[in-house]
C-alpha cells in the first residue's frame, strides 16, 4: 500500500480504501489506484462464496542450515505467491542421493501444485525433480544437466559477462598472474562464471597458468580445508584469485589470513554474490550484486505461469547482475 500511496502521491489510508471498497474515495481515484497496482504487479479482488481454493506451492531446497542469501530469495518469492492468494511451503532434500531415496510425499501426493527448486546440485536429486509432472522452476542447474533435460523453466543468475569484465580489469593493470577457485562442475553459475575468467584472457591474448587455479570438486563439508592445501602447495601466490562466490574467497581471506601472509602481498581477491554473511571480506572486495529481492519475485511469476500455462514451451531465463567494484579495482 505504501508503494502504491508513494507513486500516486496519495495516502496509505486512500489507497487502503480503494483496494477494500471502502468509502471516502472518488470513482476516478479508486480507478487509478486498482489500475496502478495492477501495473505493479498487485491485484485486489473480493472474496465471494464462489472463490476458488487457495493453491500452494513448495520450494523444495537442500541443508535447512542455508545462507541468508538463500532465505532472502525464499522470502520474497513467498510474499510475491502471497499477493497471487498462493501459499508457500517447504520440502526439504538432502544434499546428496543416496540409494533408494524417492521424492517427498508433498512432491507425490497433490499437496503442492508446483515448486522452485533452490540449491540442490546432486544429478540424481536433479533427475528425480525433473521427471515430476508438477510445474517447476530451477535456480541454477549443473553442467551435467543442462536446461533441456530438467523438464521445467530455468533462471540462472548472469555471471559469464560480468566475471570476464572483473577479470579484464584486473589483466587492463598489467597483473598476469591470475587463479580462479572454485568447482567449476558444482553448478552452471560456476562454470558460466569461469568461462568468463577465460574470456578475458583469451580477449587479452594471455594463457592463463593453471598451476594457480584449482578448478576440481569440493568436499561438502571440507572446502576450508582443501583450499588451503592448495594454497600452501603453490611456490607463490598469484597477483589475484577470481573466484565465483563470496563464500569461496571468504576461505581464501581466512586462510591468508591465518598464515600471517602481508597485506602487502596477498592477493586481490574477487568474489559473487554480495554476502554480507562473510565479515572477513564484506564489503571490503570486488564482487557482484544479486537483487535477491527481484529474483525471488521473479521465480513466484515464473512458477505462477507455468502452472497456468503448462503446455508452454519451457524458458531459459538469465538474471542480470552488477559489478561492485572495490579496494584496488575500485577505480577505472
Amino acid at each position: 500500500m505504501q508503494e502504491l500511496a508513494d507513486s500516486l502521491g496519495t495516502s496509505r489510508i486512500t489507497v487502503w480504501k480503494a483496494l477494500t471498497n471502502r468509502p471516502g474515495v472518488s470513482d476516478t481515484l479508486r480507478a487509478e489506484i486498482q489500475h496502478k497496482a495492477q501495473e505493479l504487479g498487485y491485484y485486489a479482488a473480493e472474496r465471494t462464496a464462489h472463490a476458488q481454493p487457495q493453491r500452494t506451492f513448495s520450494v523444495v531446497v537442500a541443508r535447512p542450515e542455508s545462507s541468508a542469501f538463500w532465505m532472502q530469495i525464499i522470502h520474497y518469492a513467498a510474499k510475491e505467491l502471497a499477493l497471487h492468494g498462493i501459499n508457500l511451503m517447504y520440502t526439504y532434500m538432502p544434499a546428496l542421493y543416496r540409494p533408494g531415496y524417492e521424492l517427498p510425499a508433498s512432491l507425490e501426493g497433490g499437496a503442492v501444485g508446483g515448486f522452485i527448486v533452490l540449491n540442490i546440485y546432486d544429478q540424481e536429486l536433479l533427475r528425480l525433480l525433473s521427471k515430476s509432472p508438477l510445474p517447476k522452476v530451477f535456480l541454477d542447474t549443473i553442467p551435467a544437466m543442462p536446461e533441456r533435460a530438467l523438464g521445467g523453466d530455468l533462471l540462472i543468475i548472469e555471471g559469464r559477462t560480468r566475471v570476464c569484465d572483473i577479470t579484464a580489469r584486473l589483466l587492463d593493470r598489467g597483473y598476469r598472474r591470475l587463479g580462479f577457485v572454485g568447482d567449476v562442475n558444482y553448478a552452471q553459475t560456476n562454470m558460466d562464471r569461469y568461462r568468463g575468467f577465460l574470456d578475458a584472457h583469451a580477449a587479452h591474448g594471455v594463457t592463463p597458468d593453471p598451476a594457480l587455479s584449482m578448478t576440481g570438486s569440493l568436499g561438502l563439508r571440507s572446502h576450508y580445508e582443501e583450499i588451503s592445501r592448495f594454497l600452501a602447495s603453490l611456490p607463490a601466490l598469484p597477483d589475484a584469485f577470481i573466484c565465483p562466490s563470496d563464500f569461496i574467497a571468504h576461505y581464501i581471506q581466512r586462510y591468508l589470513s591465518e598464515t600471517g601472509v602481508p597485506a602487502g602481498k596477498c592477493p586481490i581477491l574477487t568474489g559473487f554474490d554480495n554476502n554480507a554473511e562473510y565479515a572477513n571480506v564484506a564489503e571490503q572486495i570486488t564482487t557482484v550484486d544479486v537483487d535477491t529481492s527481484s529474483l525471488g519475485k521473479r521465480l513466484a511469476r515464473q512458477l505462477i505461469y507455468r502452472a497456468d500455462y503448462p503446455q508452454a514451451p519451457y524458458e531459459t531465463t538469465y538474471f542480470s547482475t552488477q559489478i561492485l567494484y572495490r579496494g584496488a579495482l575500485a577505480q577505472p
